[in-house]
């Protein structure tokens, strides 16, 4: 399994995303749940999210990213997702698992 990282940027229509987010927190905490999901969040700003997959190849993690509530809505306006090979990593966080 690898990981692979989603950097999104999202459109403009706020009351659009507050409006869609429960139900997108509530997918991504079933992907957390299943352990397809390391760690997930918004920018400070919330003008995007970053969001790290655990997945067999980038197809399954776009799988992942299209079956996220906020891709359906229209919330995302931009996405990339790239493999990220991690090189350094504090003990008290299991990525790799």
């Amino acid at each position: 399994m690898a990981l692979y990282v989603a950097v999104v940027e999202f459109g403009e229509d706020n009351e659009l995303r507050l409006e869609t987010r429960p139900r997108h927190r509530e997918y991504l905490r079933s992907l957390l749940d299943a352990g397809k999901l390391a760690m997930s969040g918004p920018w400070v700003d919330e003008t995007g999210a970053m969001f790290i997959y655990k997945a067999e190849n980038v197809a399954e993690a776009e799988q992942m990213l299209d079956a996220d509530p906020y891709q359906s809505a229209g919330v995302i306006a931009n996405a990339r997702i790239k493999e990220w090979h991690v090189v350094l990593q504090a003990p008290s966080l299991d990525l790799a698992t």
